[in-house]
């Protein structure tokens, strides 16, 4: 069986869109008629070379999506033929397979235990979650890695309870999932900061009560304005080391939490001085939102199915896969909070 599929072939280059052979199954992985896949930051980082040297070239790319199952392997038991299914970089239960090899016209084309840049994919079981039948696939594709990561940064990570003060650094796709998961826990007040008007305006649709444009506030008066003492937790979702470095300053002392979400490009540094940790703040690190799938997502599809959870203010343009390059472009210039790709599109829309 071929496949139309989205390959890095080289960083710094367009992704190539060719056909390639799907293999036969083997055990534990489960082959998906991909739907609908959103667009990550980490994967302007892997097309960018901004992760630095990729020793996988050509490889498949995406990470988050949703399908259908059209076939499992021996030994699969999560899922059956004709599941609708989410798919995510995140391990929950099931066989733990290594990646795919496909090929094509230009020889052996790589993939992980899971891709979603393609038409259909080899997936491995523990990417796989079951989904009900009445869920939008559209919109449920961002359960696959943009939710989790920024609602579970903010309950699993931070820990939040209601009433706590919030920041939110960099409201891409992610931080805005997290202005989310701060509502969702009762946390007040919910303080968005950007550098990008029309992201903040999506914040306060989202739930932030306050909104820092940096190109025209300075940060620390305009925090200060807002809590003197210092802010609870900070969530850091922009990948820029001054803005890690900023969200440990901002939390109060004695317990407030700074989490790190975003991804620094391969080589920057974080300096920090370290009177801020004497001070008993907690700086943490985050796995993408430290969720155990198999509790988790079913808790946020139920967010989701029940209006609690709205990510269709993320969603502001939906491309065809022959459009893959323009939907990573328009990602990393700001154009576009998370593109989603739809398979059935031909062009642009």
């Amino acid at each position: 069986m071929k496949t139309l599929a989205a390959i890095l072939v080289e960083t710094g280059k367009p992704l190539v869109v060719e056909e390639i052979d799907i293999p036969d199954l083997k055990e534990g992985q489960v082959l998906v008629e991909v739907k609908y896949s959103g667009v990550c930051h980490t994967q302007v980082a892997e097309c960018r070379g901004y992760r630095g040297i990729d020793a996988y070239l050509p490889h498949c790319l995406g990470h988050e999506g949703t399908g259908n199952v059209m076939a499992v392997g021996p030994g699969v038991t999560k899922v059956k033929e004709a599941d609708t299914v989410l798919l995510s970089w995140m391990k929950g239960s099931g066989a733990d397979v290594p990646g795919t090899v496909y090929s094509s016209s230009r020889g052996r084309i790589n993939a992980g235990g899971i891709t979603t840049f393609a038409r259909h994919s080899v997936v491995s079981e523990n990417r796989v979650t079951p989904l009900p039948s009445s869920i939008s696939l559209s919109e449920a594709a961002l359960l696959g890695c943009a939710v989790p990561t920024g609602v579970g940064a903010v309950f699993n990570t931070a820990q939040a309870r209601p009433g706590q003060s919030i920041l939110v650094f960099g409201v891409g796709g992610v931080g805005l999932c997290a202005v989310a998961g701060a509502v969702l826990a009762g946390c007040k007040p919910i303080v968005a900061i950007d550098v990008n008007d029309s992201k903040l305006r999506i914040a306060r649709q989202m739930g932030a009560t306050q909104t820092i444009c940096l190109r025209q506030e300075e940060l620390v008066p305009a925090l200060q304005q807002i809590s003197k003492s210092g802010f609870d937790i900070a969530i850091e979702a922009s990948g820029r080391p001054v803005a890690m470095q900023q969200a440990l300053e901002s939390v109060r002392s004695m317990g407030g939490i700074a989490v790190i979400l975003g991804n620094a490009r391969f080589g920057e540094q974080l300096q920090l001085d370290p009177r801020q940790l004497n001070q008993g703040k907690q700086l943490r690190g985050s796995w993408g939102g430290d969720n155990q799938p198999s509790t988790d997502f079913p808790l946020y599809v139920d967010y989701l199915l029940s209006g609690k959870l709205n990510v269709k203010p993320l969603i502001t343009s939906t491309y065809s896969l022959s459009d893959i390059n323009s939907a990573i472009d328009d990602l990393e210039n700001g154009k576009v909070i998370r593109p989603l790709i739809a398979m059935d599109l031909q062009t642009i829309n």
